[in-house]
């Protein structure tokens, strides 16, 4: 298995054979050059959105026309965009489970926002979401865009996951410090990979606190573009 970070809240997972972009933020994304796009995308076989919000889609629609890949995600939006923007798109929701060839995604809640901009203003549609990423023997949590919440502890106890991809920039998410309290209250990673942060100077701009706060648990400071075999 393999996570690349791609900056603020965007990866590349590279398991059971596929490869997925969540929540693949292209166009604006300060952390992301555009001469590593083509390396960042390059073989994907679906994309997974946690909601609309621009940080999280900005550049996904081109995107997947350029690819030719299906996106996976909550059932409202993608039935909006399958119609609107002649894309395949995979649309489900929390609770259910797709089987993408072999790897399993799970759409858990998660507690946010969302809206997307269009001609006619900012619209919402669907509802923001995080994910159970199943393969390899492995499962991971992607949290999404969310605060600590008390279902956690059900996603932990009927999905498992060793582990945890948490957003921790704080002002529009948790923080460092709210993610380390979900991590050891509600559940048993063994690695731990903060996103959300550092984009922007409103974000909290190191994981050191997370890191101090969870010992026993490997949490890894990603890079831009730099693997983490797990």
């Amino acid at each position: 298995m393999r996570i690349t970070w791609l900056g603020h809240s965007s990866f590349r997972i590279e398991i059971g054979g596929r490869i997925l972009l969540i929540d693949p933020w292209l166009d604006g994304n300060p952390m992301l050059a555009e001469e590593h796009h083509a390396a960042a995308t390059e073989g994907a076989t679906h994309i997974l959105v946690t909601h609309a919000h621009f940080d999280h889609i900005n550049g996904l629609l081109p995107l997947a026309k350029r690819l030719g890949v299906p996106v996976v995600g909550q059932y409202d939006l993608m039935s909006w965009w399958a119609e609107t923007e002649a894309i395949e798109t995979l649309g489900f929701n929390k609770g259910g489970t797709v089987d993408l060839g072999g790897v399993k995604v799970t759409m858990v809640h998660a507690t946010h926002s969302t809206s997307i901009t269009t001609a006619d203003g900012p619209q919402v549609t669907g509802s923001e979401c995080g994910y159970m990423i199943a393969g390899e023997g492995r499962v991971i949590y992607v949290s999404g865009d969310t605060d600590v919440m008390a279902d956690m502890k059900v996603f932990n106890d009927l999905h498992h996951p060793d582990i945890g991809i948490l957003c921790a920039g704080g002002h529009f998410t948790m923080d460092t410090a709210r993610a380390a309290y979900a991590a050891k209250t509600f559940f048993d990673f063994k690695v731990v990979i903060p996103c959300h942060y550092r984009t922007f100077p409103i974000l909290e701009q190191s994981a050191a606190p997370l890191a101090e706060a969870l010992p026993g648990v490997r949490v890894i400071e990603p890079e831009v573009m730099a693997a983490i075999e797990l």
